[in-house]
């Protein structure tokens, strides 16, 4: 493999695509149609007529190179109306669709950051290629484990398509749990230096926004070939580990042949676990047993110290028009859990032998945080009532910087739970900005939060390339059968997959928040039918971010919804940031707009295309003042 990673097309500035087009919508000037840029501000460029689009239209406009002196000219940009501008030949060059249908803004979004929406043909037809080989003992050419005979399951989301996991269990006989953790071998389609491997490099990580993806492998592979699907043998890579006394006391891997014998949901693994769904043969023994040994594995994290951060995630619903229908927050369960304690004993165990036998590799390092950003993060939960861990005296190590802000985190999560939930959001981002950004490093540095001296991401190598790189190093030093990643070329991928990731992420904030924008005009415009106009944009919520400009409001059932809450419309009062940057202060009254405070706000504007929802106070609730 290339020592050199190239960014061939990797995501581009704000407004233009990897192949240097930017998404407008169709205006008409007088008798002129132009393109005027739709997320950020830039020049009109007047475009010709045609059927293919109409006012009002999303599209997807390239400028490419003008004729030889005819730069800026009305002529090359087929003539325009004042104030339309161009330095080229403008060509439209797909319709996305409407800027009132929230599908096709998130498209028209994922187009504007950069991401290619679709695979070049060569990339597809060597996926399609390696695809359609035959999946039997040998027909690869490499020695594998025939686990065929165990009873296999996925736990996956409702709305997955690509399951990169599978687990199966039993109680050991000498005491304990023996696992197997089957994860898709990649490795085996995706050769490197081929248009596959290459591609999957370039993106480095699968985008998943509401009701889209932009995967890093082609679909016949993500959602084929590679997919643990139920019923179909697959190529994996299984990671055996027996676990006794809540930790890891062996492991051993292999390339093998599965097959997966049901696909479970998150949702029918917690009815199971509740009793009230059956666990089925031949997979409810082993779901027993990885329930067992999920629970001493997640006790023996706790008991480190290890951090416990708050999380739900939106599950936005779509109608066939496009429009976004309904939200359903998904919090953490015990079946969300479970998979997280076995896919993180899997990623542990995998980098500790990468790193015993010096191979090159990337790890997943979180280094330990700041001992001034934790201070910090002690007086800005004290300031709100929240109970906080002893602080040793003196200027923090970075390893009593981490334990204080793993023990805040555990004190954070049971104080929330026995408040029913209230201040959750707010706490959560108070603990995440005391930390460092995680990131990939072919050094070993430690994984902080998590409290692991090794740690490797190893478990989902259809949407994240650096599990594909950690996969070929394993299989290097396991089986001989892929060669040693050059240690150059992981060096360099590195900083490039934490940069694709950290990409990722934004993108998938920023689409989340179209998301709910587009769902909140829904849901005023059915609350005004329901109760009239006035009482239509009142929503009752909780303050979870403060800043000098204002208050991060989420409201709405589940606290759905967030805004901004300017001081400059809040006119009862002058209010100023307190020194531990947790409330609001009004300097005539005394009144404190604290982090986790109930408020009542109106929704005074919505920008659905930009995600942005701006309040205006509609009275502050009675309740508000500490978290106690």
């Amino acid at each position: 493999m290339s020592s050199h990673v190239a960014r061939v097309g990797g995501a581009a500035a704000p407004g233009l695509d990897a192949g240097g087009a930017r998404v407008a919508v169709i205006e008409r000037r007088g008798k002129f149609l132009v393109a005027e840029p739709f997320f950020a501000a830039g020049p009109r460029t007047a475009v010709s007529r045609d059927s293919r689009y109409d006012v009002g239209d999303l599209v997807v406009v390239r400028v490419t190179a003008s004729r030889r002196g005819r730069a800026g000219s009305r002529a090359a940009t087929g003539g325009g109306p004042r104030g339309a501008r161009g330095g080229g030949r403008v060509q439209v060059v797909r319709r996305i669709g409407r800027p009132d249908v929230a599908r096709d803004v998130i498209e028209a979004l994922m187009v504007d950051r950069g991401l290619s929406r679709g695979f070049d043909p060569a990339v597809s037809r060597a996926a399609r290629i390696a695809s359609e080989a035959p999946v039997r003992p040998g027909s690869d050419g490499v020695a594998r484990r025939d686990l065929r005979d165990l009873p296999t399951f996925t736990v996956d989301p409702v709305s997955a398509r690509d399951f990169d996991d599978a687990i199966s269990a039993r109680d050991d006989p000498d005491g304990g749990w023996r696992l197997w953790v089957h994860i898709a071998d990649v490795s085996a389609y995706a050769r490197p230096r081929s248009p596959v491997d290459r591609e999957a490099m370039r993106r480095g990580t699968s985008v998943y926004v509401p009701g889209a993806v932009e995967p890093m492998l082609p679909v016949e592979l993500s959602n084929g070939a590679c997919s643990l699907t139920p019923g179909e043998d697959r190529f994996a890579v299984t990671v055996e580990l027996l676990v006794r006394d809540e930790r890891v006391v062996q492991a051993s891997f292999a390339r093998s042949l599965i097959r997966s014998d049901v696909r479970l949901t998150y949702e029918q693994v917690d009815e199971v676990f509740a009793g009230r769904r059956a666990a089925e043969d031949p997979w409810g023994a082993g779901l027993s047993c990885a329930r067992a040994a999920s629970r001493a594995l997640g006790a023996r994290r706790e008991a480190s110290g290890a951090l416990e951060l708050t999380s739900v995630e939106p599950d936005f619903t779509f109608d066939r028009a496009g429009n976004v229908v309904a939200v359903s927050p998904v919090a953490q369960t015990e079946s969300h859990r479970l998979i997280e304690h076995l896919m993180i004993a899997a990623n542990e165990q995998v980098a500790r032998f990468l790193e015993a036998r010096r191979v090159p590799a990337l790890y997943r390092v979180h280094e330990r945080p700041d001992g001034i950003a934790v201070e910090r993060l002690i007086e800005q939960l004290a300031s709100l009532g929240v109970p906080t861990p002893p602080v040793p005296g003196g200027a923090l190590t970075p390893q009593q910087a981490a334990d204080v802000v793993g023990e805040a985190s555990q004190l954070v999560a049971h104080w929330v739970a026995a408040h029913g939930g209230r201040g959750a959001l707010a706490l959560s981002r108070l603990l995440l900005r005391s930390l460092k950004q995680a990131y990939y490093d072919d050094r070993n540095r430690g994984h902080a939060g998590l409290q692991l001296a090794s740690y490797c991401h190893f478990t989902s190598p259809i949407r994240r390339y650096p599990d594909l790189i950690c996969h070929r190093a394993l299989l290097s030093a396991v089986a001989g059968d892929e060669p040693v990643p050059e240690a150059s070329f992981v060096a360099a991928a590195g900083p490039e997959c934490s940069e694709r990731e950290r990409e990722a992420m934004v993108i998938e904030r920023d689409a989340d928040d179209v998301a709910r924008c587009f769902l909140l005009e829904r849901e005023v415009e059915l609350r005004s039918a329901r109760t009239g106009a006035a009482e239509a944009s009142v929503f009752e919520g909780e303050v979870v971010g403060v800043i000098a400009a204002g208050a991060f409001v989420a409201f709405g059932e589940q606290a759905t919804f967030e805004g901004l809450l300017p001081v400059r419309r809040m006119r009862d009062d002058w209010w100023e940031l307190n020194e531990q940057g947790t409330a609001l202060i009004g300097s005539r009254s005394g009144r404190a707009l604290r982090l986790g405070d109930a408020v009542t706000v109106t929704v005074d504007s919505v920008d659905a295309p930009r995600g942005r929802v701006d309040l205006v106070p509609a009275g502050f609730a009675d309740a508000a003042g500490e978290l106690d």
